[in-house]
């Protein structure tokens, strides 16, 4: 049996992953390391607690006394690396934990894997570390053209620089070490289990309690949105059969401005829920400090070398994102209150 060490197998994209991989998989073991911030939620994994293939432990990716004895006590094949700060705005308030958390705690986890996998006469066999990245790190598109994983680097915020420094130091341990490495980067996700910072289920949530919605500027700013269950299939390809050291781009072919998902949340909801619910909710603020105007990305690598493409269109897999929030008004309830707040105001207040 094969196992895997997912880091911020409790946030949204890192929980979707697990479950995805448990039913796709029987004879897999699953090591989830989080440190259970605001936005790491054991909920999302209820379904899997009693799995004997699943083992949760709470922790942080930078103490490298933890990491390493993960590696000595499960024997690790795979590391699966989506633990990360992630919010833009955060990010802006307090770089030094995005730094921290993003750049150094990449490091010391390839660190651990390089000690446990470098072997005398190389590396042992069948072994990767497997970094989920972001098409943040390539800064912004104008309105023609589509990010390439040949595209240059040219982040912009504090968020997109540190997960431009973890990118970097994957590719270093591969280009110094021969260490076997594979990096994705993909544009927006959404789904189920997405904490409501993010923008799709900020927007659900604001208007089930009839709150503004705040659009940044005029809210043209556009955004390639990938379904997370696509983004799962697209990891798990590149696990098994990436090319050592390579990036590959993972896009959704859904590009929409941001007003375009404002009006789509409230015209479902609207037509659905609550005829309340209108256009009068939208509140403009000003935009935001570096603020990309375009994200795309070109999937034609992964689609031509491992056969993904991007299965869930957006008009289907809005409204499953909507129903799934909607059936789980007790779970959005629980992530928004309580010690997700308090670490919110302790953190980056």
């Amino acid at each position: 049996m094969k196992t895997y060490l997912v880091t911020g197998g409790a946030g949204f994209i890192g929980s979707n992953f697990i479950l995805y991989m448990l039913k796709k998989y029987r004879d897999i073991n699953i090591i989830n390391l989080d440190k259970l911030t605001y936005a790491g939620n054991l909920e999302n994994l209820k379904s899997v607690e009693s799995d004997k293939r699943y083992t949760f432990v709470q922790g942080d990716i930078c103490d490298k006394e933890l990491v390493t004895n993960l590696f000595k006590k499960y024997e690790i094949d795979y590391v699966v690396h989506f633990a990360a700060e992630s919010h833009v705005d955060r990010s802006i308030k307090n770089p030094e934990i995005f730094a921290k958390t993003n750049v150094l705690g990449t490091v010391n986890l390839l660190n651990c894997a390089k000690n446990a996998w470098e072997t005398a006469d190389g590396w042992k066999a069948g072994v990767k570390f497997h970094h989920v990245s972001t098409d943040e790190v390539y800064g912004s598109l104008g309105e023609t053209g589509y990010f390439l994983e040949t595209t240059p680097l040219d982040p912009h915020s504090p968020y997109s620089a540190s997960k431009t420094g973890s990118d970097l130091m994957v590719k270093a341990y591969f280009d110094t070490y021969k260490m076997p490495v594979n990096i994705t980067r993909c544009s927006n996700n959404y789904g189920p289990y997405q904490f409501p910072e993010k923008l799709i289920p900020l927007l659900i949530n604001n208007c089930l309690n009839h709150k503004d919605l705040p659009v940044y500027g005029s809210g043209m700013n556009i955004r390639d949105w990938l379904y997370v269950e696509d983004h799962c299939k697209a990891i798990d390809m590149v696990i098994n059969n990436g090319r050592l050291g390579q990036v590959y781009n993972i896009g959704g072919h859904n590009e929409r401005t941001n007003i375009t998902i404002v009006k789509t949340v409230i015209n479902y909801i609207n037509e659905n829920v609550d005829k309340e619910v209108t256009d009068n909710l939208i509140k403009y603020v000003a935009d935001r400090k570096g603020h990309d105007l375009r994200y795309g990305i070109d999937p034609t690598k992964i689609k031509n070398e491992l056969g993904w493409y991007p299965e869930t269109t957006f008009e289907i897999g809005i409204v499953k994102t909507i129903k799934w929030y909607l059936g789980n008004k007790e779970w959005m309830k629980n992530v928004t209150s309580g010690d997700y707040q308090k670490y919110y105001e302790k953190m980056y207040d």
